[in-house]
């Protein structure tokens, strides 16, 4: 109990200030994600966070396009995101049925994305697709490693490509304008727990993706804007797919990670790119496990990101100790891991 009341302390410390130092800096100056009348591609928009953001990117005025595979799920959340439109006359919203592994596929899609916007590519491509099997690292198959790679990684890698040559090309009719890509990677890829062996590095290479190209695109034209946006656990049809596989120490080790909405992430995650955040969490421990991972990555402010970092290297000690004790205990009280029920790995 005493341990827990710690925790809660520091975090309501943390909490606090997060809460007052943007106002004393003054880092509300202005809406740096203004989507009115823009044109916004999302991946992965049929259900859960990307349907929620499409939605939300409606109601503020966008032109939205959601790509997914399957059809009749897409026809059904466009609906929706049509329905939350700020001008309905004015706006225009697109589905485009894909399958993103597929070589080639992302160029389909800004080919096609870009046919029906006038011959102008989108201004902001927003890359949610995603997919989680957790499971212990050596009782899965390498097939659905490298799926998770493809799913998760490769998507986002071939649909940079395809919009950045578009966008950084000499003659590029939008250049100088200032259009946004963003990755949506993971707070796994700041802290992996057992069970996500197989799906953190593939959102931990988003990151490192993104930094990358956040440098590298100032060689072109600094309109062009960088974000990844990282959310924990989401109350969505893909957590439940997730779960069927995920393993029970898993479970044990996320109790302390807020399950949100997809409304909720959605907005939170726009709102973070509003404020012109490069590295955009959703919930005070993910604010926190970006604090210890900074790296070299571009910081939203330096002052109240390094703050966060001082703070949440001394907490971290114990939050580490703590996770790697629940393991050890764990293992102790169930034995080795050969000898517990599979879970199916499909």
């Amino acid at each position: 109990m005493a341990e827990s009341l710690s925790y809660l302390i520091i975090a309501s410390l943390v909490f606090g200030l997060l809460l007052i130092l943007p106002s004393i800096m003054g880092l509300f100056g202005g809406n740096k994600f203004n989507v009115l009348g823009k044109t916004v591609l999302l991946t992965g928009a049929s259900e859960g966070m990307g349907k929620s953001v499409a939605k939300q990117l409606a109601s503020k005025g966008a032109n939205v396009i959601i790509v997914a595979r399957n059809i009749a799920m897409l026809k059904d959340a466009l609906e929706e995101v049509q329905a939350a439109a700020a001008n309905p006359s004015s706006q225009r919203f697109l589905y485009i049925s894909a399958d993103l592994c597929e070589q080639g596929g992302s160029q389909r899609i800004v080919d096609e994305a870009t046919a029906w916007n006038n011959g102008r590519a989108p201004d902001i491509v927003w890359c949610i697709l995603g997919a989680s099997y957790p499971y212990l690292f050596l009782d899965t198959p390498t097939a659905k490693m490298r799926q998770q790679m493809d799913i998760n990684f490769w998507t986002c890698v071939e649909m940079a490509q395809a919009i950045l040559k578009d966008w950084l090309a000499p003659s590029s009719p939008s250049k100088g304008q200032e259009r946004h890509l963003i990755f949506t990677s993971s707070v796994a890829a700041f802290y992996p727990v057992a069970g996500y062996s197989t799906y953190a590095p593939s959102k931990a290479a988003i990151k490192s993706l993104s930094d990358s190209l956040a440098q590298e695109v100032l060689l072109y034209d600094e309109s062009v804007k960088i974000h990844t946006v990282f959310p924990g656990g989401i109350s969505s049809p893909g957590m439940e797919r997730e779960n069927v596989t995920k393993p029970e120490i898993t479970h044990i080790l996320e109790e302390s990670d807020p399950i949100q909405a997809p409304d909720m992430v959605a907005k939170r995650s726009i709102a973070g790119l509003e404020r012109g955040e490069y590295l955009v969490t959703v919930a005070l421990l993910g604010a926190a496990m970006r604090g210890c991972a900074w790296g070299g990555s571009k910081r939203n402010n330096w002052v109240l990101d390094t703050l966060m970092t001082w703070i949440t290297s001394i907490v971290w000690l114990f939050v580490g100790a703590d996770l790697d004790g629940k393991v050890k205990a764990y293992g102790k009280k169930h034995g080795h891991p050969s000898t517990y029920v599979k879970k199916p790995s499909d």
